[in-house]
């Protein structure tokens, strides 16, 4: 290849890791990447789909298979989403904008839930978006702020909100503690003013100014009682994210909550704790069909999606890979990544005897040791590093 030769499309997730590696501040790439304590969660995710292997059926016809479903009432081409995150100006100069412009594409119009802490407004992204936007909370000391925020997403169209309820207090993620990460000038957390974002501008070596942000700023007292003042405040559905348990799973379907995020936050919280994979079967049964089950961690592959969903998800979300691909190519690389995960599982879907997302159910999976480690080249090796 010559140095006027373009650069290879990759050809799988993984690869737009160390494209974005390449591309993002030190600092940054470790922010992406990082999780709580010394990582055992992050790799866990991951580890949970190694140990599941597939039992293809034979000689059904997968002619077409059909990737569409609906979430929450809303038609999409397929069962994926993008996990909410804050930010994502730190991966493109475009930021959300071109996150949900890639989301919106053909073939995928799937639900983008914004961040709280988004670095472009609601209203831009409500102009740029032709797929469903959801909003994210953290749970602010300041109601006021949250009951404006609430109210300005519904305003904007938004579909739903999604509350944040595994972050009492920020988990200790060692990267952003050694590289004193803080937000660079110019971005900020535009759908808040600045009573509620201070902290986040300014470097101190050994500390993480988002982590001195959530200590000043995010309510540890959030409980279950909470939930019926954020209820009065809105006419949209309301989905919990972070429940890991059957027993609090059982419970929100019980208060006639809309939607459940099975997730551990990308292993950015509480090191140790199980795996989504290894959580969903439990919530699922737990809820019984009350409300549409979703999760979230270490999607990487489209067999990773048909696991997921042959467990019962309705759809599930995707969150670092979504900003590998705006730092590899901006909107073009996100749309990449996210409709590589829609071709991928629509050919698992084909190879598996299974021509629509109704034919997936449990006994589609075996259990058994974990599956040898992947080559490398196929997967994001600085999470094998640790910390």
């Amino acid at each position: 290849m010559t140095d006027a030769d373009p650069v290879p499309r990759p050809l799988t997730v993984g690869a737009y890791a160390a494209l974005a590696k390449d591309r993002l501040p030190s600092a940054t790439w470790h922010y992406i990447q990082g999780g709580a304590g010394t990582e055992s969660t992050v790799r866990a995710n991951r580890a949970a789909y190694r140990r599941l292997r597939l039992r293809p059926r034979v000689l059904a016809d997968v002619s077409r298979c059909d990737l569409s479903t609906t979430v929450l009432g809303d038609a999409v081409g397929a069962p994926l989403g993008i996990a909410p995150m804050a930010y994502h100006q730190l991966a493109c100069a475009e930021g959300e904008v071109a996150t949900v412009r890639a989301a919106g594409a053909p073939g995928l119009r799937i639900p983008t839930i914004v961040s709280i802490f988004a670095s472009r407004t609601f209203e831009d992204l409500a102009a740029q978006t032709t797929g469903p936007l959801w909003l994210q909370l953290y749970w602010l000391h300041r109601r006021d702020v949250l009951r404006t925020v609430v109210r300005r997403a519904e305003a904007a169209g938004f579909r739903a909100l999604v509350l944040t309820v595994d972050t009492p207090r920020l988990g200790r993620r060692l990267r952003e503690v050694r590289h004193g990460f803080h937000l660079p000038p110019g971005i900020v957390a535009r759908n808040l003013d600045g009573e509620v974002t201070g902290f986040l501008h300014d470097r101190q070596d050994g500390s993480s100014a988002l982590a001195r942000h959530a200590d000043a700023f995010i309510d540890p007292s959030l409980s279950w009682s909470d939930l019926a003042w954020l209820r009065e405040q809105t006419r949209l559905p309301l989905l919990l994210k972070g429940v890991l348990t059957a027993e609090d799973a059982a419970r929100a379907a019980g208060l006639g909550i809309d939607g459940i995020v099975v997730s551990n936050h990308g292993g950015r919280q509480l090191d140790g704790v199980v795996a989504t994979l290894d959580a969903l079967p439990e919530v699922v049964a737990a809820v019984d069909g009350r409300c549409p089950v979703f999760l979230d961690g270490g999607i990487r592959h489209g067999t990773d999606v048909l696991k997921a969903l042959a467990l019962g998800a309705r759809a599930v979300f995707v969150g670092r890979p979504v900003l590998w691909g705006l730092a590899a190519g901006g909107e073009a690389g996100a749309r990449e990544v996210l409709t590589l995960l829609r071709d991928e599982l629509e050919d698992a879907m084909a190879l598996a005897g299974r021509p629509s997302l109704a034919a997936l159910g449990p006994e589609l999976l075996a259990r058994g040791p974990a599956a040898a480690a992947p080559n490398e080249s196929y997967e994001d090796p600085d999470l094998r590093k640790g910390p």
